[in-house]
């Protein structure tokens, strides 16, 4: 093979793998994104059933007018909390107690060193108990069974604020090196929370304007029509939409071909973080992140009905009636007289 070919060959397997690795592993497994949705027919592709039905969806006219506005910003957290969890155990409450606090004092020493002070970081006591075993006195014909108090264990979490999330790294090995390693959680932190609402509600309200006066180009006098409006507003935090998911291959024609059992082996379970997408927003403010983020939003909705014509009134016209009255003589006779009501 010339080396013009063999380096065309190179290049087209290194310009696979590149899609690969930017396709990823996750939608292998994950049920809403299946291989169904990418297979071909012929020379025409087969889209998604949901996308496809938004592109033939049927408009139907109507006098009645729907403002949706949806806008979606993504905020960096101002701080951050880590929360750890750690165990002690001890013969007595005395040594219990000193070990733990030399583990803190030890984390709290190296944390200082990469720019923690000791007021970012605070000790929660969860629980001190006993410790029980159970004591085995034998009889002549019986055993007996004791639980007697052998230890104490004292749980604790440690609190730990931060700025900045290159410090997390040096958090977690700052804490293995003092045998902690159960991460409780990340809690995300802003700041005045208040603002990133007000510069939602004015982008919204700007959106709003604009198709006020699209529809009004249109020909519809908004000042016509009764208004009714529902709106909505909320806070999404990372841990919110971490996502997991498998990605291996068991099968095995080796073991098929020797006619052995095929042993399973434990498949690892893997997370990613999957935010909100944009798709039904018409305003995101700060659209690409790096990190993960808290995701603020705001909805507003109008609903523009024709307000009813108003009726006018027929003017009541008075009829005519004609009034007759009867004359009854002594001798029994009737006389009918009319009387005259137009003066």
């Amino acid at each position: 093979m010339k080396k013009s070919n063999l380096a065309f060959l190179l290049l087209l397997v290194g310009y696979n793998l590149s899609i690969a690795q930017h396709k990823g592993n996750y939608n292998q497994i994950t049920p809403d994104i299946s291989r169904q949705n990418i297979l071909t027919s012929g020379n025409a592709n087969i889209y998604n059933p949901t996308v496809q039905h938004q592109l033939n969806k049927i408009l139907n006219p109507s006098n009645v007018l729907t403002i949706d506005a949806k806008a979606l910003q993504n905020v960096s957290a101002t701080t951050y909390t880590a929360i750890f969890n750690l165990s002690q155990i001890g013969p007595s409450t005395e040594t219990t107690n000193k070990l733990m606090k030399q583990r803190i004092d030890s984390i709290k020493t190296r944390l200082n060193a990469i720019g923690i002070t000791k007021d970012n970081v605070v000790i929660d006591v969860i629980s001190f108990v006993p410790v029980y075993e159970v004591e085995v006195t034998k009889k002549l014909f019986s055993k007996t069974y004791t639980e007697v108090p052998k230890g104490f264990e004292l749980q604790q979490n440690i609190h730990i604020q931060f700025s900045k999330t290159n410090q997390f790294e040096s958090i977690l090995e700052a804490c293995a090196k003092s045998e902690v390693y159960n991460l409780v959680k990340v809690d995300y932190y802003i700041e005045n929370i208040q603002e990133v609402y007000k510069n939602l509600q004015n982008k919204l309200l700007e959106l709003i304007e604009d198709k006020k006066a699209y529809y009004n180009t249109l020909g519809f006098d908004l000042s016509k029509y009764d208004i009714k409006i529902a709106d909505d507003k909320y806070c999404y935090f990372p841990k919110d939409f971490y996502q997991s998911y498998q990605a291996y291959n068991s099968v095995s024609f080796e073991a098929l071909n020797k006619d052995k059992g095929v042993t399973t082996a434990k498949k690892q379970t893997s997370y990613y973080y999957q935010p909100l997408t944009y798709e039904h927003y018409d305003v995101v403010i700060n659209p690409s992140i790096l990190e993960p983020v808290v995701q603020i939003g705001m909805n507003i909705k109008l609903l523009f009905t024709p307000k009813p014509k108003e009726q006018k009134q027929q003017p009541v016209t008075k009829t005519e009636i004609d009034h007759k009255y009867y004359v009854i003589s002594p001798n029994g006779t009737i006389d009918v007289k009319e009387l005259n009501t137009k003066n």
